[in-house]
């Protein structure tokens, strides 16, 4: 599996990590340090395959970010990665258009079969 991947991460430590467990996946992984960011490097590379989008950020947060994103792509899989696992959180996250969710600390077990879910089905 060889995927383009967009990590949008504001923690330097987090998006180092994310980095880390997706580069089994990736040869080829673009980093975004808030959704503003991130929704200028999808304009110039909508041929990414998967999005981790952290939902609260500075200047632009992920639920915006995400919006107009799917408004570009409506297939690209995006999944939220939050700190804050509040009760309606993974709603407001799948209701703006991600495909999944996932709560910080991220475990790579859980982020792999969340990844293999969208990219092994047959």
């Amino acid at each position: 599996m060889n995927l383009k991947v967009l990590i949008v991460e504001d923690d330097k430590i987090s998006r180092n990590f994310l980095e880390l467990l997706v580069k089994s996946l990736s040869e080829n992984i673009i980093v975004a340090k808030n959704g503003s960011e991130a929704v200028k490097i999808y304009e110039q590379n909508q041929d990414v395959d998967l999005i981790l989008m952290d939902m609260k950020m500075p200047e632009m947060d992920g639920y915006e970010a995400t919006r107009q994103i799917r408004q570009m792509n409506k297939d690209v899989i995006i999944i939220a990665q939050t700190a804050y696992s509040l009760i309606g959180d993974r709603d407001k996250s799948i209701e703006v258009g991600c495909n999944d969710y996932i709560t910080k600390p991220i475990f790579k077990d859980k982020l792999m079969n969340l990844i293999n879910k969208y990219f092994l089905s047959t």
